[in-house]
């Protein structure tokens, strides 16, 4: 008797990848110039709430206008609001401009916009981040949902720290606290972050020389496509019945729950990580580390010296 399909929809710019234009990377070295010759202080630490099917969701104001609700998603490569959003905060839209949106399969939900907001806020309307930012706009949002946030976008040239325990995020300048692979926590690790591709997502590398994503966006443990599972030897044809995980591309990837696996991250060992076949993937989709895998550990991301903290609760 073949399991039942569960249809499960997800923000999770887990599955979301986002091709942006080449000025992302020269706009943020920019952005770390700026906010330290304008002296800006630091933000202060928010709350944030788990939502089944959203992730992590924090209250945001777009331009002082607000509270919207966004999931803080480490592995969106951007952040995006919803073209609601965008009207009510009155979001320039730079003219001409396109950028396409597509999920873990490899469907295209289109092509977004890029928008440039004056001010963006968390937790209160006065708790700015660095400003100046860019934006994509997207009429791919669920409906209960106003944006999603990238910390490393959002927060850039700061690092941030995420935790699960305290169910809260903050921010801390590299500059003057940098993290140090010399004071890794104990039994907790400080590895190095990978830039992939132009890209600043949140990349580490397991053991076996393969490449995983930090994704606060998934509700995933370890999620791998059969090809990936297959390479480091733990696939299995058993499992517990299946979901279909819908992206904001359009969509659809089928998982499997599958044996726990055990992954190291330099010298921290993951034991008994909830692990998750993906079929159905686009090829090239990357391995997946979300939050059942990073919800035992205190995450810091130290942008400026490209390393991450795994700090154990």
């Amino acid at each position: 008797m073949k399991p039942a399909l569960k249809t499960r929809t997800v923000v999770a710019a887990s599955a979301v990848l986002i091709v942006l234009a080449a000025w992302a990377a020269s706009y943020a070295y920019g952005a770390a110039r700026n906010f330290a010759s304008q002296g800006r202080m630091i933000p202060y630490a928010v709350r944030f709430r788990e939502a089944e099917g959203r992730g992590l969701l924090v209250r945001a104001w777009v331009n002082g206008t607000g509270p919207y609700s966004f999931a803080v998603d480490t592995g969106a490569g951007a952040t995006i609001i919803s073209t609601r959003v965008a009207q009510d905060a009155r979001v320039g839209i730079r003219r001409g401009s396109s950028v396409n949106i597509s999920g873990l399969s490899g469907a295209g939900a289109g092509a977004g916009r890029e928008g440039l907001v004056r001010e963006l806020a968390i937790g209160e309307a006065d708790n700015l981040l660095p400003s100046g930012r860019t934006v994509i706009v997207t009429d791919g949002l669920p409906g209960d949902l106003d944006g999603v946030l990238d910390p490393v976008d959002a927060f850039w040239p700061l690092g941030f720290v995420i935790d699960p325990a305290r169910g809260e995020i903050s921010a801390f300048d590299p500059r003057t606290n940098p993290l140090r692979v010399s004071a890794a926590p104990p039994g907790g690790a400080v590895v190095p972050w990978i830039f992939s591709g132009g890209s600043r997502r949140p990349f580490v590398m397991l053991d076996g020389g393969r490449r995983a994503l930090i994704d606060t966006g998934s509700g995933f443990g370890l999620a791998l496509s059969p090809d990936a599972a297959r390479a480091m030897g733990m696939l299995s044809n058993n499992g517990r019945a299946r979901d279909v995980v819908r992206d904001l591309g359009g969509g659809s990837v089928t998982s499997r729950r599958i044996a726990p696996a055990t992954v190291y991250i330099g010298a921290l060992e993951l034991r008994s990580v909830p692990t998750d076949l993906l079929s159905g993937v686009a090829a090239g989709a990357p391995i997946l580390l979300g939050r059942e895998a990073l919800a035992p550990f205190r995450l810091s991301f130290d942008p400026q010296h490209k390393l991450i903290e795994l700090s154990p609760q």
